[in-house]
């Protein structure tokens, strides 16, 4: 609920380990760069060698989100409290993807709320931001942006 939002409370969300695998069974759905498809096509860029698609890194922070949501209504039911509300997402901005995922990563993504206000354009309805991050395993930051969702008063 809109008053229950803490702000400035960084949340782990969880880690994810890219593979080799991983990274190509999701370029060849959704981003068939040479870079994201094999080491070889890696190499003959700037990168390297093989790197993940940075829509297969936002993807894996969405997937845990979504696991964390779903940890909290089962620890609001086991209370016996009401699922915690929310509406539709208000959009990102300043999506960054700062340094390359290589395969043999690990993310750890995070989610910290920053902001939250009533909307005086829709009543009973409030905006939370919030900074929503990736860091490899040297705590190097691989993938951010702003985020905000619409919820209930």
């Amino acid at each position: 609920m809109f008053d229950e939002i803490v702000l400035g409370q960084r949340e782990p969300l969880g880690s994810y380990t890219f593979t080799p695998e991983a990274i190509i069974a999701f370029a060849r759905n959704y981003d068939p760069q040479p870079f994201h498809l094999s080491e070889e096509g890696g190499a003959a860029t700037h990168f390297g060698g093989l790197v993940a698609s940075g829509w297969h890194t936002g993807s894996v922070w969405m997937r845990m989100r979504v696991d964390q949501w779903q940890r909290m209504a089962a620890d609001r039911a086991a209370k016996g409290l009401p699922p915690r509300a929310s509406g539709p997402s208000g959009g990102f901005k300043n999506l960054k993807w700062p340094r390359p995922v290589r395969a043999g990563d690990t993310i750890t993504y995070y989610t910290e709320n920053v902001a939250k206000r009533p909307l005086a354009t829709r009543p009973g309805w409030g905006l939370v931001s919030s900074l929503n991050t990736g860091e490899n395993q040297h705590g190097e930051l691989v993938f951010a942006f702003d985020g905000s969702v619409f919820v209930p008063l």
